[in-house]
């Protein structure tokens, strides 16, 4: 899979996951011991399917994402992104480390205000 392709494969399962509250699909996207960091909010980080399932069924987002524009920098694939309610206004990044095909580490970064 190439690493756009593991971004839009997230970016669909998060979108799903708040519209039906299944994250499972989402945390598949993950390797076993993949990793979730959170900049500019108190929580995580979070390592493993179930640790990371655990804190979206606990702490759901109430809002789906968009992607405004990606690139990959060191094999790294980095992302900026809106929430939908925040009408394309950079809401972002999404810093996803990719490996066989699944996610072996998120960053994900809040703009404050």
């Amino acid at each position: 899979m190439e690493p756009f392709e593991l971004l839009d494969s997230h970016v669909a399962a998060f979108n799903q996951g708040v519209e039906t509250g299944d994250w499972n699909p989402m945390v598949e996207g993950f390797t076993p011991d993949g990793e979730l960091h959170f900049v500019g909010v108190e929580a995580g980080p979070f390592k493993g399917r179930y640790p990371i399932a655990e804190a979206y069924r606990e702490q759901p987002p109430d809002d789906e994402i968009a992607i405004l524009e990606a690139s990959v920098v060191g094999g790294e694939v980095v992302a900026a992104y809106s929430w939908r309610a925040a009408e394309g206004a950079k809401s972002g990044l999404l810093v996803l480390t990719p490996y066989k095909a699944r996610i072996r580490r998120l960053v994900v970064t809040f703009e404050p205000g």
